[in-house]
């Protein structure tokens, strides 16, 4: 079946009846003092639906925008505009502008209302240039992995110095518990868990021994003492 061409021309002259070309300009200020500032923009309806290109001095126009809410932004590389809430109705009213925050649910819309024809300036310009960071000492011994780094290599540095001035039992000792330590690492490294755990149990062993022995003779030397009073 096929559809009478005045029919076709009919509805496509209602539809262009209904939609609306929004006009606005770009007011230039120190921030975006021309068009060579701005470069290749675009003035675009919710992210490209309907788009418009800007002219040398500012003006734009997107043709064709049927009745709707929609959130009109600028595309451009340099510089940052705001965003606007536009609603464009059936009737042949003005469409009404009013400010929009992003991430804003458009349901509830503000009670302020902005001028139409829209007007719109840069608000701040984009800075794609990082500084690369220079070499600070301070900030390197600020970290506390280096801290402990220079912790550990005063130690080892003084530990020679602490060896000499230590008691001989003191450092006998000392010595026997880095043996016993080494022989303990040695086997959890090999894959001994038991050995390992025999070191460990072998290295408490003597110091329980020598606590008893010592308990032993404070014991009996308070006894001795206590017997020659009672002789007295």
């Amino acid at each position: 079946m096929r559809i009478p061409l005045a029919l076709l021309a009919l509805t496509s002259s209602c539809l262009s009846a209904l939609a609306l070309d929004l006009k606005g300009r770009i007011q230039w200020n120190d921030r975006c003092p021309g068009i060579d500032d701005l470069g290749q923009a675009k003035v675009v309806l919710d992210n490209g639906k309907h788009r418009g290109g800007v002219t040398r001095d500012g003006a734009f126009t997107i043709p064709g925008v049927p009745a709707g809410t929609y959130v009109l932004s600028v595309l451009a590389h340099d510089h940052i505009f705001e965003q606007l809430r536009v609603d464009v109705y059936e009737s042949e009213s003005l469409p009404e502008v009013r400010p929009y925050f992003p991430g804003t649910p458009l349901s509830s819309p503000s009670s302020v209302t902005l001028p139409y024809p829209i007007v719109l300036s840069a608000r701040a310009k984009h800075d794609y240039f990082v500084p690369r960071e220079s070499f600070n000492l301070l900030a390197m011994f600020q970290n506390p992995m280096m801290m402990m780094m220079l912790g550990a290599g005063v130690l080892v540095l003084l530990m020679p110095t602490m060896m000499k001035n230590m008691d001989p039992e003191v450092m006998e000792e000392f010595n026997e518990r880095q043996a016993k330590m080494s022989g303990m690492q040695s086997a959890l490294q090999s894959g001994d868990i038991m050995g390992g755990i025999t070191q460990m149990l072998a290295g408490e062993e003597p110091k329980a021994a020598s606590s008893g022995t010592s308990k032993g003779a404070s014991s009996s030397g308070a006894k001795q003492r206590s017997g020659k009073n009672k002789r007295r």
